[in-house]
Parts: structure tokens; sequence; C-alpha cells
């Protein structure tokens, strides 16, 4: 019987996928990541299902979107509705489960054989932590979410991608296989911090220009506008310090891609990296400064719901670049099923990328779109309203995922150079992002693009479908398409 793989799933929080170097970015940030595209995988066009930590997680491990999973907020996690999640595949499959680093998803700690967990400003094992590490988080804490502007005061020992890895390689020490590892870093999130020699390593001066400033918000609608004036109201002027976050950005980028080295010559020395397949990725975007923002909240921008994605492993193509397929966070749980001959649970929405990764016959049409979501439900706020929100910030904190931002529904299609928005009260939105990529000229209501228009919105209607959940399972037994390729079947 063939040996299973193992799985090692690495995410980072907030990465937009546009800060490579081999994506046009001046900058170096990943050289090590970006070297690994020769050993598998690499999606270009990959997207987050909706660009908040504890859905994306929760769509990811479920293979469900949030409006069928029920989680579209970070506060509703215990809510989580599906069928079999991916931890239970892989359980029933032999597989002995661990998460070193950052959860906020619906998987609970007892589902874990080895469990470190890690936040923003604080986390691992209590007892395991120094004096100098929990000075670390104290800072951490009292810097608010916000960027630093001098070098982070502490050892790089303290900074939690150094102490992730740590305790994933203690754990694979001790480990038998087949295991899946979640190897999740809490960065490049807010606090933008980072120590020497990263802090210095991309200067302010060398720091490429923004996508679009401040005047982007206020020209994209009243949200952008609210959620503008509200970190405007809560750290006056700092949208002066935009290169010095971006910088910090790219700093803990580095940083992390020089963790990710140390953990992937651990699995090579170790005799893992061979039968082991790797995955990375990031649950969701950031601004990143652009539209004079930091963090996420509004709207669906590309900064936002373009992410990261490379997979290598046993039986993968290697050094492949997927330029045209659009594909999602949500593709993951059932590509994994297949490369651990399981069946699809149902109820799973997500499409097999398996025949893609290891050169089988796809049909295109399958991938020529992809699907996402935002909001967390009833009617938009208007722009001056200021509902009253379920709890307190403490200080100067601010959590813009319990804003006037996300409320309602809104739906977003991708597909080829366009992009069509769509929301509750059936305001549209369409635009080029090739031509346009700060996504601020609106041709919706323009007819010269009605024909274009008019085919977003049937891809949409087809994405609606779609989604639709099959659960609860009746008596009756449905035909389900294979590989989750509903497109595939419309020749069968």
């Amino acid at each position: 019987m063939k040996e299973q793989p193992n799985i090692v799933l690495i995410m980072t929080d907030q990465q937009g996928a546009d800060f490579f170097k081999s994506e046009g970015f001046p900058l170096d940030t990943m050289p090590f990541l970006e070297s690994l595209t020769a050993r598998g995988v690499r999606f270009t066009r990959a997207y987050t299902p909706m660009p908040t930590c504890g859905p994306a997680r929760t769509s990811l491990f479920t293979g469900r979107f949030p409006k069928a999973t029920r989680v579209r907020t970070n506060w509703t996690l215990h809510e989580a509705y599906y069928g079999k999640d991916l931890i239970g595949v892989l359980r029933s499959h032999g597989y002995s489960i661990y998460l070193s680093g950052k959860n906020h998803s619906c998987l609970r700690p007892e589902d874990f054989d080895f469990y470190s967990s890690y936040m923003h400003t604080t986390g691992g094992r209590p007892q395991y932590k120094t004096e100098q590490q929990r000075a670390f988080e104290t800072w951490l804490e009292n810097l608010h979410h916000r960027v630093s502007t001098e070098p982070t005061p502490f050892s790089l020992g303290c900074q939690f991608p150094v102490r992730i890895v740590d305790d994933a390689i203690e754990c694979l020490k001790q480990s038998h296989s087949p295991f899946f590892l979640w190897l999740s870093f809490p960065e490049p999130h807010n606090p933008y911090q980072v120590p020497e020699p990263y802090f210095s390593l991309f200067p302010e001066e060398a720091i490429p220009p923004r996508r679009i400033g401040p005047e982007g918000a206020w020209n994209k609608g009243p949200h952008w506008r609210w959620l503008r004036r509200l970190i405007e109201e809560k750290i006056p002027g700092y949208d002066d310090l935009w290169r010095r976050y971006r910088a910090n950005y790219c700093g803990m980028l580095q940083l992390i891609d020089d963790q990710l080295q140390r953990f992937v010559t651990y699995l090579q020395e170790a005799n893992l990296l061979e039968n082991t397949i790797v995955i990375f990725c990031a649950d969701h975007g950031d601004y990143a400064a652009d539209y004079g923002l930091q963090r996420k909240g509004v709207g669906l921008p590309e900064c936002l719901v373009r992410v990261p994605l490379l997979i290598m492993g046993p039986g993968i193509l290697q050094g492949l670049r997927v330029t045209e397929e659009f594909v999602s966070l949500v593709d993951l749980m059932p590509t994994l099923c297949a490369a651990v001959g399981a069946e699809i649970p149902y109820g799973v929405q997500g499409r097999s990328l398996w025949p893609l990764l290891t050169g089988q016959p796809y049909p295109k049409e399958e991938f020529l779109s992809v699907y996402c979501e935002l909001g967390f439900g009833g009617w938009p706020y208007g722009e001056h309203e200021r509902p009253k929100l379920h709890f307190s910030s403490a200080g100067d904190e601010y959590d813009e995922l319990n804003s006037v931002t996300q409320g309602g529904n809104l739906k977003m299609i991708r597909k080829g150079d366009w992009k069509l928005l769509y929301d509750v009260i059936g305001s549209g939105e369409l635009y080029n992002i090739v031509e346009d990529p700060a996504e601020l000229r609106n041709v919706y209501g323009d007819p010269d693009y009605g024909e274009i228009k008019m085919e977003l919105l049937e891809e949409l209607l087809c994405w609606t479908i779609r989604t639709e959940d099959d659960l609860p399972r009746g008596k009756y037994v449905p035909k389900e398409a294979p590989n989750n390729w509903h497109r595939a079947m419309e020749h069968q």
C-alpha cells in the first residue's frame, strides 16, 4: 500500500498577493518562497472566499463558502455548519493533527494532537515562555495594533514566526507519519512591527508608490469614507506614516520568509520533505496603505481578496505558474481529499485542484471565474450612522469588523480582466482590473459595457445557485459532480 503523504499547510495572516518581485513589486520580500515555485505549482489568480480571518479559515477547512458555513464574522465561529471538515477526513485516514500558530477558525483546541496557539499580541505555551518573551508581548499589546516607527526593542527570538517554527520543529521531532501540520503565522497582520535587521532592510525612501492614496477612499463611496474617517478619528495623522507602514510590512514578510527557509530545511534534513505536500497561502490581504486605509474592513478590492497560493509535494508538477485559472481557498479542502484518496464529503462546495496539480485533464471552463462574499447581513448602514457596538474596545483600539462597513451583503465575481460586485440593495459595480487596478472607474451603468455586465451578472447568478447549501441531506440520493466540477457536468 502506498504511503500516505504528510501535509503541511503554511498560512500567513493578512498578506496580499502583490508584494512579490515576481508580481512586479520592485522589492524582493520573500525570495525563498519564490524559489519554491521551481518545486511546485503557483496560482496567481487565487482568492479568499471572504477577506475576514475567521470566515476565510473556516471556509478553507470545510470547503464551504461563508453563506453556507454561516460564519460571516469573527464572532460566530462556534456557529459553523458543515458535514465533515478536512480534519475529520484526515483523521479517518490515520493522520495526526498538529497546530503551531494562529487558529481563529471553527476548529477547537481538542481537535489537535499538538496545539501551540498564537494570536497577534500573545501566544505559545505559557510554561515555555521566557521573561523577555512576556515583556515583548506586553510591548505588542501597548502598540495598540499601530505602526511602530522604531525597530522592535526585543531580540529576534521573541518574534512569533521564530517561536512558531521552533514549536513546529519540536512537535515534528516527536511525530509519526502521516501527519497534518498547520503552520500558521499571525503576521504580517497588525501590529506592524519588526526588529533589526528587518526594520532597516526596506528603507522608507525605497518603498514604491502605493496604488492610490486617501483620495481613493473618498471616491469609492460612503462606507469607504466612513472607515477612512474612523481610522483618522482613532489615530490622527496615521496616513502620514504610510511608507513606514509598508516598510514594516515588507520587513515582516522577509522575517517570515527566513523562518520558512529554516522550517523547510528541517523537513529536508529530517527526510520528511520528499513525502510531504506543502501548501503556502494567506487567509486574505491588507490595504497596505492603499486608499489611505489599514488592515481590511470595507469592500472587495484586489488588495484584500487576491492571495498567494503555492502547492508542492509528491506527484505534483514542478515549476508551473498557473496564470489563467481562477481558484479559491475553498478549493483546498477537496484538493487534499483527493490527495489522500478520500471522497469529497457531501456539502463541500470547493473544486478539487488535484488534476491541475498532477497534469491530468480538466475543463478550462470550470476555472474561468471565482466567487467571493462580504457582509454580516441586514441592511447596509448609512454613511454617518454610528451603531451601538456589541462590545467596547479599550484605549485607542478599534475593530473595523464590528463597524458599519460590513453590514448588508455584497457578492463578487472575477472573470477575465473584469470584476463585478452586486449588493443587497441592488447596487452594482463593474471594473476592468487591468486598466483600472485601483477600481475607481465604475462602468456598471455605462451602456458601452452592457454586454460584459450581462455576462458577469449571469456568472454571478450561476455561482449564487451553485453555492446554495445542499445540507442537510435528506432521503433522496443527489448526483454528485466528479471533483465538484459543475461545469464539467454540462458535457455528461
